[in-house]
């Protein structure tokens, strides 16, 4: 029923009268308390601070949360009791709002579905009702001392009372205590617990189970993580068989879900109770699962990132696309398989995971049936739309497509957990998770291609075999940079003379990567062209340098060239020439090492270099050892490896085959440091093998 008059004020005898404007603010219903606390107090009306403070709580807080305007909070006080006023400002008509008689079954029931604390100023007021002005619409109650006389029907304090007025007291006498009440509303989590709901929730459930007389009671709660609906709180006895429940759901967001159950006898404040009691939690358990939901996805953000570094790690193909399957199980699903497209558009199985090892072979078979049914196809399906397709049973989940700068290089197909469907959040997951595995596997077959070609273009720098002649061996050892995917600028050769002599040839391009590569190939043509057509050594180190410096780039090398021929007896003569490369070694096969050769100039640097010719002689057993920086430069800390540490690796080595001195020197310079190297090792020895 509509009120349209409110109580009058102005006929207020011997009483206190508080008029004031309050802005739309959460501390609002403190201010109002204080007003009305003051006003209990000059009047003398302490025994009704319980019921006043409460209803005035509920009424501006009521009006703070939907009007959202400024309030008028007007307190009179006489003799017998008091009355409080709470306006606003908010527009609206007076069919907007619907107030019942107190203590009346179906009026309150019908309140109880339009505002809970109307529930409370019906059950605590003497009487209550609402004024509509222009301005605005107000809500007011009124409290009389127990035992006094209400004044007459039509006036309150003086003035007129709706036609909604009712009783002062509940009619059979099992209506909840003000007391009662004020603790059930201030019930709250204990904000220091490690989980608070279980002890808040039995707190709740325990109070309004004792105001409706309940024999019995539980809540039960089911968070969506495939465990099914538990009890968060019970109460009493267990509910007797056959018997006619209150239940109550409880008003959670997804996958949140429960309900509030009371065996209680159907009274007049059994279910508004419950229904109060049932939001006050459901807002607790809304702050819970935002809660978990937040503490969740910050696991997921912590887990792509950890999977990001794992993925990002690993530039092997086949080790990337094992890695896949076991990060997703069993976090994200039963069982994970990737599949690849190879280059005619056909699915290869990659790896596969479960989580139960048993299983394995049961999945492999599965997802090996053909057929229009079958999870190959809905594979295929998911690969050619570049769509998220979700699988059928037996093993049922979903297909996301891998795809990385537009390429689509296969699917993922994961499992579902048992007891539960992926939720939207892990989905997202195993999307993101998706794109990153893709994003991993094209960098490896990247990585795999660079590798193959930087593979390539180093064999073909350097001789396939060395030659085998009388009297002379041969041997060399070629260890790459720690970066396989680089093509590094060492070399070394051995070419035929015209005049029956071999040239050795050994040197080092600055740089690397394929503008190494390219000087080094330049450089192996123009030697073998120049020496090939009987140029002398210095005239062709000289028109090698003219070339280098002609195509510019900044590109220059460091050379070692050797001729060597038979000599006197059993001695073979060398004629040395180094431009810019470090002096070789010479082994003497009685034993002994040391330095020999007259340092140059590097070619491409300047227009003339200059390259001194070294004349020696190597007996039987001799070895000439040339090496390249990369093994004096190898570092270990702050210390290198350097040319004294070489030549007294090599000094041990006297009487060894050329083999084997060249393997050993390799040994000891990849030995001196853990690190992979940080430069090209290229190391050459010629020995005289005659006997």
């Amino acid at each position: 029923m509509s009120a349209e008059a409110g109580p009058a004020t102005a006929g207020a005898r011997d009483g206190a009268v508080r008029r004031v404007r309050l802005p739309a603010d959460r501390r609002t219903p403190a201010a109002a308390r204080a007003v009305v606390r003051s006003v209990l107090t000059e009047s003398h009306l302490d025994e009704l601070a319980n019921e006043a403070l409460l209803l005035t709580t509920e009424l501006t807080t009521n009006a703070v949360e939907h009007a959202r305007t400024e309030l008028d909070i007007e307190v009179v006080a006489d003799e017998i009791g008091l009355t409080v006023t709470v306006s606003d400002f908010a527009p609206g008509s007076g069919d907007e709002l619907t107030v019942g008689a107190r203590n009346d079954s179906t009026e309150i029931n019908e309140v109880s579905e339009r505002g809970r604390g109307l529930l409370l100023v019906d059950h605590f007021a003497s009487r209550w009702g609402t004024t509509y002005l222009p301005t605005g619409k107000g809500v007011w109650f009124r409290l009389d001392r127990p035992g006094t006389e209400p004044p007459a029907e039509g006036t309150a304090a003086g003035g007129s009372t709706p036609a909604s007025a009712g009783p002062a007291t509940s009619a059979d006498g099992s209506a909840p205590s003000a007391s009662a009440m004020s603790e059930l509303m201030q019930t709250a989590p204990d904000l220091y617990a490690d989980d608070p709901l279980p002890d808040f929730a039995t707190n709740l459930l325990s109070r309004v189970a004792e105001m409706v007389g309940a024999a019995g009671g539980s809540i039960r709660l089911d968070r969506g993580d495939g465990q099914g609906r538990q009890v968060l709180a019970r109460f009493g006895r267990p509910p007797r068989p056959g018997s006619d429940l209150l239940r109550v759901p409880l008003t959670v967001h997804r996958p949140y879900a429960g309900e509030l159950e009371l065996d209680a006898a159907p009274s007049a404040y059994a279910r508004p109770l419950a229904v109060l009691t049932a939001e006050r939690l459901s807002l607790h358990l809304e702050n819970d699962r935002l809660r978990r939901t937040d503490i969740r996805r910050q696991v997921w953000l912590t887990f792509l990132a950890e999977a990001s570094e794992l993925l990002a790690q690993s530039l092997d193909v086949d080790l990337t696309m094992a890695l896949v399957p076991q990060l997703v199980v069993p976090r994200l699903g039963q069982w994970c398989a990737v599949h690849t497209t190879d280059e005619w558009g056909r699915l290869r199985l990659a790896a596969a995971s479960h989580a139960d090892e048993s299983m394995l072979p049961q999945l492999h078979k599965v997802l090996a049936e053909t057929g229009p049914d079958s999870i190959q196809a809905r594979l295929r399906e998911a690969s050619r739309s570049a769509a998220q397709i979700p699988l059928g049973g037996p093993m049922e989940g979903f297909a996301v497509p891998l795809i990385a700068r537009g390429q689509r290089l296969g699917t993922l197909a994961v499992g579902r957990h048992q007891r539960h469907r992926h939720d939207p959040d892990e989905v997202a997951v195993l999307e993101d998770v998706a794109r990153r595995a893709a994003l991993a596997i094209e960098n490896a077959r990247i990585h795999a291609e660079r590798r193959r070609v930087a593979q390539t273009l180093q064999q073909s720098l350097l001789p396939p075999v060395l030659p085998l002649v009388d009297g002379i061996g041969f041997a060399a050892e070629y260890v790459p940079t720690g970066d396989d995917a680089e093509v590094g600028g060492d070399f070394y050769d051995v070419v035929p003379l015209p005049d029956g002599r071999w040239l050795v040839v050994i040197g080092d391009v600055s740089g690397k990567g394929v503008q190494a590569a390219a000087v080094t190939g330049l450089v192996r043509d123009v030697i073998r062209v120049l020496v090939g057509d009987g140029k002398p050594l210095p005239e062709a180190l000289a028109r090698l340098n003219e070339t280098l410096v002609e195509r510019g780039g900044g590109r220059y090398c460091t050379l070692a060239l050797a001729a060597v021929g038979p000599g006197a007896g059993d001695q073979l003569d060398v004629s040395l020439h180094l431009a810019g490369h470090d002096r070789p070694v010479l082994l003497a096969g009685t034993g002994g090492a040391g330095f020999v050769g007259t340092g140059g100039t590097a070619l491409g640097l300047l227009d003339t270099i200059t390259s001194p010719t070294a004349k020696i002689a190597l007996s039987p057993g001799d070895s000439l050892i040339f090496y390249t920086d990369g093994v004096t430069e190898r570092r270990r800390g702050r210390e290198l490896f350097g040319t004294d540490r070489l030549r007294d690796a090599a000094a041990p080595l006297a009487g060894y085959s050329a083999d084997v001195v060249a393997a050993r020197l390799r040994a000891a310079a990849i030995n001196f440091s853990v690190e992979p190297p940080r430069d090209d090792i290229a190391i050459l020895v010629l020995r005289n093998d005659a006997t």
